[in-house]
């Protein structure tokens, strides 16, 4: 009876010891998610490690770390070799746990479009005859996160504009150059659609109107340009680059004006 008492209180014990370790893990991402709302990257990394360490291969966890690596990358200047070079790493480890947490949770949105957005800055710092391989990653995994339909609709808006800013990306290149490296599919009608659907889920985003405005300017639209640059002078302060979408906008908008004369 003693034996087995003293087994039961192991038991107890352990799930006792599992319960505590889970809520200061959930206490770490509480504390993440709100450094990330202030724009404290760094913080914010540090305590989504922290919850890793404590509860390793939580898919969510994963995907938070590598949102924090982008956060941290896009902050960082690009004026030299060695800079931009820092910078490509933090993408490299965005990559790395947002792949990591798609393995884990491949029925789930958020972490595909995480990764679609690692890639996508990854590609960035490429030329197009490099970056073949990884858009055409970028765009799978957007697709296949929208296919899913899951997470909230912030993050299925942010899966369909990054698609959308794919196709846009894409097409920046003239049909001749992505013909042989079998980017055809790049469509500037298609990413149109992607922001509006983007908006739909997400209204009030400056950066969403933002790119379909230009967009819209690539396809000589200027009116449907200056009724989007128009809504975003409305939109309210919500990311970290709002202020300076704003003022990109009212610039595109005098640009527009004068095309509209």
């Amino acid at each position: 009876m003693k034996q087995l008492c003293n087994v039961f209180f192991v038991l107890i014990s352990f799930a006792c010891s599992q319960n505590i370790i889970s809520q200061t893990a959930a206490e770490l991402i509480e504390q993440g998610d709100l450094y990330h709302k202030e724009f404290n990257h760094q913080k914010s990394l540090d305590s989504y490690l922290k919850a890793d360490k404590l509860l390793p291969g939580d898919w969510e966890i994963l995907w938070k770390i590598s949102r924090a690596y982008v956060d941290l990358g896009n902050r960082m200047p690009d004026n030299s070799d060695e800079e931009k070079d820092a910078r490509d790493e933090l993408y490299k480890k965005s990559f790395e746990y947002s792949d990591s947490s798609v393995k884990l949770a491949p029925d789930q949105s958020i972490p595909y479009v995480r990764r679609a957005i690692a890639n996508g800055k990854i590609a960035l710092s490429q030329d197009i005859f490099s970056a073949s391989s990884t858009v055409d990653e970028v765009k799978e995994d957007c697709e296949r996160a929208i296919q899913l339909d899951n997470g909230e609709s912030y993050y299925q808006s942010l899966a369909h504009y990054v698609l959308a800013k794919t196709h846009a990306s894409v097409c920046e290149n003239s049909y001749l150059i992505r013909l042989p490296l079998g980017l055809v599919w790049g469509d500037m009608d298609v990413a149109i659609r992607e922001y509006q659907i983007a908006i739909k889920l997400k209204p009030n985003f400056r950066i969403y109107y933002l790119d379909l405005a230009k967009a819209y300017i690539e396809e000589d639209e200027y009116e449907l340009a200056k009724e989007n640059l128009l809504m975003l002078e409305k939109a309210p302060f919500a990311l970290e680059d709002d202020d300076e979408y704003l003022e990109e906008a009212k610039a595109l908008l005098l640009i527009v004006n004068e095309e509209l004369e």
